[in-house]
Parts: structure tokens; sequence; C-alpha cells
């Protein structure tokens, strides 16, 4: 949140300042909240209150809670006090916070100087103040001076100052006159629109990672496949000992993981009995090894188990022969083989790989090994990323090589790509310029689903069916191409490979940044996350710079409505790896 501070020698009129300037802020419309620094023993309670009484009994926190207001107090008792910064994070989201008293917290200040106060300035010890509100000039600080009686004028200091101003130009960021599609939009169309291709192969357990599971696996075996200890001790049965009599024999031989006991375990006897070995007739329970003491060939229990099963595992405790094992529709991933090698699961029933071409389009696009014998062409950045991705994402990348801008050539691609591909990614061509011919020959000759989309990277995106098979008409600039790919494309194409349509999974980090963003569109900036947990944005939002993709290690999403965020906010981090299975 934006944070300006009000300081001045005590008597200066710090507080009758920040009333006023808090109705004239308001009454500009922007939303104000004040923190005030006490010196003093402070308390906003009554003794005698029900409440202060709760406090006086020990309670650490208490709120106060009206149909008006609420307040919660918390007590100290002895305990450093929070610093300003933590203060803050507890106040609800506003334009500005102003901030009365903490002179030495490292928010911008200005500082109320009066003559009649007859006190010496604060300015020379504390450079965070940057500004005076003063009667008698500016000391010698060279600060700059403002009228302290003037709150009209401070106010548009501190509006001016905290970027307030940019709240003002709150609007939308689409230009008018034509329909945007909003993002939620598009992915309900493409949820309706994208059906999963057909076919089936049975494949052996070693070869399944990463692929979508056809029909659902069955569990063929137990486990555990039999009753087995679950840790090492002495088993015996619970019903047949009486550990308040002395020692116990001990039984001759062992049991262990993958060598069971020959034979059953006599009553009142205790068996040696490692973790995992199955559990012979006799046994019921084990005692752990460190509540034993060995005396010759008898052992003496120090703490006897109070419940019989004690530490030991049941057949099929984890899941049963029978039991649905995983569902059809699974993306398979390694623990999920690990769980059907578990289960006796040998071979699984799959959809095929899916196949995606990705196709570059461009009279100016050449090949990125042979830009240097062109030196006015572009290199084909998008083309080797997008098949890279496309296998990391577990898929069949179908490389399409480039065409130019050509109509024609462009046709003959994607009709060439449908006996190649599932689905196809082309980049290039998606606006409506004259040499955007993707885009014209989609609208004409395609079952065109979306055009104009409301994000940033991204406004030309093109989303259609060509002979039957979806066509992603991503923009030209890399960054545009690869973000519009993630955000639209490869949930699509995870439904389009029968694994249903998948989301990213983000979460909410603090801003490292700050930004006003306007109504209107969905954006998507590239970021990473700092040591200290924050989210950094790169430096530019320009789609053309490449080396911000390498630079970030996912995106930070921002929602259609307007956004003013301020370093310390919560923003929705979606790493590159949440992308994927």
């Amino acid at each position: 949140m934006r944070v300006f501070g009000i300081t001045g020698r005590k008597n200066a009129g710090k507080t009758t300042l920040t009333e006023k300037l808090v109705a004239e802020l308001t009454a500009r419309g922007y939303r104000v909240s004040t923190v005030k620094h006490a010196h003093h023993a402070t308390d906003v309670d009554q003794p005698g209150r029900d409440s202060h009484r709760h406090r006086q009994a020990g309670a650490v926190e208490v709120i106060l809670a009206s149909s008006n207001r609420w307040a919660l107090m918390h007590e100290l008792r002895g305990a450093t006090p929070p610093e300003l910064s933590d203060h803050l994070q507890k106040l609800s989201r506003v334009d500005l916070v102003l901030v009365e008293g903490y002179k030495l917290a490292p928010h911008p200040k200005l500082e109320i100087w009066r003559k009649a106060n007859g006190a010496d300035l604060l300015a020379p010890d504390h450079p965070t103040i940057e500004v005076l509100a003063s009667d008698q000039g500016d000391g010698g600080t060279g600060l700059p001076v403002l009228d302290p009686n003037d709150v009209t004028g401070i106010a548009d200091y501190i509006e001016a100052r905290t970027g307030l101003t940019e709240l003002k130009k709150r609007g939308s960021s689409m230009p008018e006159g034509v329909r945007w599609t909003p993002v939620e939009e598009v992915f309900a169309a493409l949820k309706a629109a994208i059906h999963s291709i057909e076919g089936r192969e049975t494949v052996a357990l070693s070869a399944a990672a990463g692929r979508v599971l056809a029909e659902d696996a069955i569990a063929r075996r137990s486990h555990p496949p039999a009753r087995n200890s679950a840790v090492d001790g002495y088993g015996y049965a619970f019903d047949t000992v009486d550990f308040s009599a002395g020692p116990l024999p001990l039984a001759k031989g062992r049991a262990a993981a993958g060598v069971p006991y020959p034979g059953a375990v006599p009553p009142g006897h205790l068996l040696r009995i490692l973790t995992g070995a199955h559990l012979p007739e006799g046994v019921d329970t084990v005692v752990l090894q460190e509540h034993v003491t060995l005396e010759g060939d008898h052992l003496r229990v120090t703490r006897p188990q109070r419940k019989k099963g004690a530490n030991c595992r049941r057949a099929g405790e984890d899941m049963a022969a029978g039991d649905l094992a995983l569902r059809a529709g699974a993306l398979l991933r390694a623990p999920d083989l690990g769980l059907a090698a578990a289960l006796g699961i040998a071979e699984l029933t799959l959809r095929p790989r899916l196949r995606v071409g990705v196709l570059s389009t461009g009279s100016e696009i050449v090949p990125h090994d042979l830009a240097e014998d062109h030196p006015l062409q572009t290199p084909d950045a998008n083309r080797p990323m997008l098949l890279a991705e496309l296998t990391r994402l577990g898929f069949q990348p179908v490389d399409l090589g480039i065409v130019p801008d050509d109509r024609d050539a462009i046709r003959d691609a994607l009709s060439r790509a449908t006996t190649l591909c599932d689905a196809v990614l082309t980049s290039g061509g998606a606006s409506q310029g004259d040499e955007d011919h993707t885009a014209a020959l989609l609208r004409e000759e395609a079952d065109l689903q979306v055009w104009r989309v409301a994000v940033k990277p991204g406004r030309p995106l093109a989303l259609a069916h060509w002979q039957g098979m979806p066509v992603f008409g991503l923009p030209g600039n890399p960054v545009a191409a690869l973000v519009t790919a993630l955000i639209f494309a490869v949930p699509a194409l995870y439904q389009r490979a029968g694994a249903g349509w998948r989301a990213p999974q983000g979460f909410l980090v603090p801003a490292g940044f700050a930004r006003v963003k306007q109504a209107g569109r969905r954006e998507y900036l590239r970021a990473r996350l700092t040591g200290a947990g924050t989210a950094e944005a790169f430096v530019s939002e320009g789609s053309g710079r490449v080396s911000g993709l390498s630079w970030a290690e996912g995106l930070i999403e921002l929602p259609d409505a307007f956004c003013d965020i301020r370093p310390g906010d919560p923003v929705r981090f979606l790493p590159f790896q949440s992308f994927g299975p």
C-alpha cells in the first residue's frame, strides 16, 4: 500500500494536519487509513468493561465488536513491539495510509515545523523527511516548503508523491468499438469445443510415464499382500501373555521381510520379528524392541502394548485386490506408476500420445540456424521454444516448419497437418494487418471460435478448427506466443489428450513491485520468486523481450478488474512447472 508520514516535534500540530488531510483526501474519492504511534502507555479500553476483564485475566488478544465497528487489542506483555511494517500488514487494502509518528521508519515523510512551537527541526537527522510544512522557511535544509495551513496544497503533494494520481485514470485498457472476449469466456468455449482423441493401446508400466490412462486400472493384488509388522520388535498373541508374571520365553528363530517364520508361535511366547515380515500364526501384536530386555532365552517387556494389533499392518490396509487404483483420464506420474507396481499392475491401457504440430508463419522468418546468412531476416525463436515445451509437457511434437505470408502455403500446411497431428500451434499472422494471412484464412475457411481476446500479452489470438483439427493461432512475438500457449492451448491440449481440462496451480505470494493496472483485460507478467519469497516482475512488459522468458520462473496473473498493486500485496504466481503433469 502507499504510505506517507506526518512527523514533527511534540505539539507541532501533527494530529490536526493528519485529521484535515484524511478529510481532504477522502473527499477526493480515495480510501485512507491511518496509523498513530503513541510514545506513552495507551489504552482504547476502559477498566471494568467486559473486554478489559478478559485482558486482565490473561487473554493474548481481544476483539471488541459491535454493529458499527470492531477493534483488536493485542497484549505485548513485555514482548518487543512490532515494527510499522507489521502493523501495515494488518490493515485492510486502501489507497493510502497516513502515518503519524514513526520518524525512523523508511517511508517518505513531511515534517510540520511551526515558529510558535519553538522547537528544532527533525529533518537534518532524518533523511526520509523530504518536505516541510513550515511558516519559517526551510531551516537551511534545502527541502521544499509548503504552507502548513494549505491543506489542499499538501494533499496535492502527497497525491503526486505517492502515485495516487494514477488511480484517477481508472478506466478500460481496451480500445472501444470492438467486442473483446474475456478470458473466462474463452476457457468456456474451449472446454465445449475440444474433444478427446480416439484410440487406445496397452503399454508396459515402465513406458507409461506422462501418458493418459484410457481405462480404470484395478488392483490385481492387495497392498500389503499379507499381515505384517510395522516395526522391528517381538511378536506375540495378545490374549496369551501376562507381562506382570515376569520374563516370558523367546521362541527360536525369527521372521523377516521375505523370510517368513516356518511355524506357529506357541501361546505365551514371543518371536523376534523385523519390519515388513509376515505375521506367523500365533502373532497378532508386536512390541517395539526398545521396550524389551533380553534375559537369556527369555524377554522382559518394560512397556507392554495396551492394544491388540499394535504395530501390525493388516492385509490390504492400503488397497485391496479389486479396488479402483487409478481412474481413466489420469495423467500418469511417477507416484501413480509406483502405486500400480505395488498393486501388481504390469500393463495399462492408455490413450495415444497426443501429436501437436508447430508451424511458424511469416516471410520475415528464417530457421534460427540459418540466421547468419540472412542478416535482415528474423530468427525463428517460437518454433524451437514451443517444440521444447510440448516435449516437456509429455506431448509428441511435430515440426511443421516455416511457411511464408502466403495464404495458399498456409492452407497447404494446415491441410497436410491433419494427417500428421491431433492439434496445431501456429505463430504469427493472428492479427488483422495486411500480412496476417493465418487469421484471415481461419476466418474464411475454418470454424473460428475466438479471435479478439482481452488478454495481455496475446490480444491477437485465433482459436479455430481446421477440418476438425484444433488450431491455435498464436501471436508472432515470442513472449506472447509462449504465454498464450500456456494459458489457452496447454489446458485444451490436455483435454484433447483425454486428461480433461488442466488449469495451472497458482499460489499467492507478496508482490515485490508496484503497478497500477486498468480494467478490461487479464494480464500476465513474467516473474520469479526472490529469496525473501516475494514475486519480482521483469523490468519490461514488451512482448519482444525474449530475455524475460529465460529470466522468469513463471507468470503473475493480474485479474480483469482494476488493480493497484503495492509491494507486499498478495498476487497470484503461476510457476512454469505448474503448466504440465
